[in-house]
Formats: C-alpha cells, structure tokens, sequence
C-alpha cells in the first residue's frame, strides 16, 4: 500500500525539480487543479490514473521511486549526461575488440530522429 504522506513528498519534490507550480504541474499532466492539491495536502491518495499521467509527462520520473521511494530521481543514463550533452569518460568498446582499436575512443554519438531532428553528444 502507499503511504500518501510520502507519495506527496516525492510529488512535491518533482514539482519543485522542474521548477513547476502545483497549477502549471496539473495542466501539464492533464488533472484538475484541486486533484493536485488534495494529494500534497493529503486529503486523497493518487489514483492509477494520476500516476500514469505523471510517468508519462515525465519520463525521468521511476514509477517504483514515485510509488514506494526506492530508487533514484531523476533517473538517468549511465553513460549519457543528457543536460551537457557530453559523453561520459567512460570509453565505449565491444568486450572482444581488435587490438587496433586499443588507443581509439568515442568522439561523438549523433542520434537522428524520424522527424529530421538530431542531437549530438560530444566527449569533454
């Protein structure tokens, strides 16, 4: 069962990470004003509904932290530190690569999306 005091908390804390107000936070997730209200001050318990929306507002956002805390928010990529958009110092090799590629290392990854957008992460 969730504990609603808590579930609240970790609402708040993801209304504050993105610099939202509870107002803003309900229009972006689609809810009602007072829904946002009523589950920070405790009055009601999140529905299934409500914690959908907010998964799928927010990506970083675990579903197993939101609901009983235990992982870690925001959740993030091992490798990719997206708000830099730098790779991480760790090297990227397959297990059994070549002995020729033992002084190379990744420069740059380009991800082209469907849209015709791309983003590029480049190493420090």
């Amino acid at each position: 069962m969730i504990n609603s005091d808590d579930f609240a908390k970790r609402l708040q804390k993801v209304i504050d990470h993105y610099a939202e107000s509870a107002s803003s936070f309900s229009d972006i997730i689609g809810v009602q004003r007072s829904s946002i209200s009523h589950i920070l001050s405790g009055r009601n318990k999140p529905s299934l509904d409500f914690v959908l929306k907010v998964l799928a507002s927010y990506p970083e956002v675990e579903l197993y932290w939101l609901l009983n805390g235990k992982g870690e928010f925001p959740s993030r990529p091992k490798n990719i530190t997206s708000e830099k958009n730098q790779i991480a110092d760790t090297p990227l090799r397959p297990a059994n690569s070549p002995s020729d590629t033992k002084d190379k290392s990744i420069e740059k990854i380009v991800i082209f999306y469907t849209d015709g957008t791309f983003k590029e992460f480049v190493k420090n």
